[in-house]
């Protein structure tokens, strides 16, 4: 390079950038400046990004599912949290219809177990047609427990998955978050579960009438949420037969009352 685009580099307060003297760039002070900035902002993105986010959870929960006597009652509370601190939500319904006769409760990271049952959904609709039947309760709840597995490493949910089929009849299955499938008469879950272990164990009974069920599940729920405050809002049921689906709304001021309240 001449001494005449040496000194003229000077002026401008500029640099060569590069080992060879074919590949040299020109960069400015100016340019410099920018190319600090940009790096330092695409640095606190970054770092934005890689910060651990909080996740609209539904982890802190109270579900279950019991067979009785002819069908299959799934249910929950319905409040979502943040943290386990902040309600993000009073009245959300966890449990998700995946197919005619197939419930499935929800618990974890609400967007991660949105993901799974739409996934599941569409699998399940698809195996249906292959099929020309219904899928088996069990096959629903084996695909939701390879999607759980599969992705065990990136996704936070489990599921209490429920219904009745023409082979099994009424079945309640348990999908754990690393992705176990256990078969079940009743099962609970969530945070508030911990709390009503010693009335399930206590008060259920095989073949229940419907009633009997519906009043079991009830006072579990309301038992939960009367402890855990991260459970609360109403408690939905859904009650699963041969014939039909039925879903059962009892509102907070309807719930049962005991003697601690």
């Amino acid at each position: 390079m001449s001494t005449d685009n040496c000194c003229l580099l000077d002026v401008l307060g500029g640099c060569l950038v590069g080992s060879a003297p074919y590949h040299c760039v020109f960069v400015s002070s100016g340019c410099r400046r920018r190319s600090t900035v940009r790096h330092n902002e695409e640095k606190f993105l970054l770092n934005g990004l890689n910060r651990p986010q909080p996740k609209l959870s539904i982890a802190q929960t109270t579900i279950l599912a019991v067979k009785y006597n002819g069908g299959v009652i799934i249910g929950s509370d319905s409040r979502a949290s943040i943290g386990g601190s902040y309600v993000s939500s009073k009245v959300i319904n966890k449990l998700i219809q995946v197919h005619d006769r197939i419930f499935c409760c929800i618990a974890g990271s609400l967007a991660d177990a949105q993901a799974i049952t739409k996934m599941a959904k569409f699998q399940l609709a698809f195996h249906s047609i292959q099929m020309e039947a219904p899928p088996l309760v069990k096959a629903a709840a084996s695909v939701l427990k390879e999607l759980c597995y599969s992705n065990r490493e990136d996704l936070q949910a489990g599921f209490i998955t429920a219904g009745w089929d023409r082979k099994g009849g009424p079945q309640v299955y348990t999908v754990s978050m690393g992705g176990m499938l256990i078969s079940q008469p009743f099962t609970i879950g969530g945070s508030g579960s911990t709390y009503i272990y010693g009335y399930a164990d206590a008060k259920y009974k095989p073949d229940m009438t419907r009633e009997e069920c519906i009043q079991f599940t009830t006072n579990a729920l309301t038992l939960a949420i009367g402890r855990d405050n991260v459970s609360g809002g109403v408690v939905h049921l859904v009650v699963i037969t041969e014939d039909k689906v039925e879903h059962v709304v009892v509102p907070g001021d309807k719930l049962p009352k005991f003697h601690d309240e």
